[in-house]
């Protein structure tokens, strides 16, 4: 399947010194350069504001998908391709899953893990086959990480269904890995009785 669009999942804060702005520019960049559009929750603030202007800057399409709460905060970017307003975070989460081919988890906090873990459980349970990878920045993941291995290796999550997540640490090599992605086999445990 060829991707049109990937979304991104990441912080409305910056996180503590350059780092974490730097790469979502660059991912910003390097989406906008490979003619991919960014499905985002559509804040002007934070990270979240920082890569939607990094495509913008350079041509690219950028979706925001916002709940109307958020946007009576004026937390809406105003400058978007598209700004769509829906009523509640559940159908945030499903408009941004189905205008998007791929889900990128930047740093961020609570609804970044939310997001994206939700991505991922749905693609355990066959929802969906697209892929799902993790820009770790700086091993800002490495503890999320160690936690799934944790829960792997105690028998709450199967290897295959950790074998969904991709991690890299430059945005090229991500945006690569999730074109290369194949999608698993998962038939034999939702068979399961």
């Amino acid at each position: 399947m060829k991707m049109k669009r990937i979304c991104v999942f990441c912080g409305s804060n910056y996180g503590r010194g350059d780092k974490y702005r730097a790469m979502a520019v660059k991912m910003g960049h390097a989406l906008a350069e490979r003619g991919l559009g960014l499905v985002y929750g559509g804040g002007k603030v934070g990270l979240m504001g920082t890569i939607a202007d990094a495509v913008l800057e350079r041509g690219g399409e950028v979706i925001g998908v916002i709940p109307k709460d958020l946007v009576k905060k004026e937390l809406a970017h105003k400058g978007l391709t598209k700004l769509r307003v829906v009523g509640s975070m559940h159908e945030r989460k499903a408009l941004m899953a189905r205008l998007s081919d791929g889900f990128i988890a930047m740093p961020g906090g609570f609804g970044t893990l939310d997001e994206f873990c939700e991505i991922l459980t749905w693609a355990q349970l066959g929802l969906h086959r697209k892929p799902s990878g993790i820009l770790d920045v700086g091993g800002y993941f490495d503890l999320f990480l160690k936690f799934v291995d944790h829960s792997v290796s105690q028998g709450f999550i199967r290897q295959e269904h950790r074998d969904l997540l991709v991690v890299e640490r430059a945005p090229e090599a991500l945006l690569d890995a999730l074109a290369d992605y194949k999608p698993i086999n998962l038939d034999k445990w939702l068979k399961k009785p």
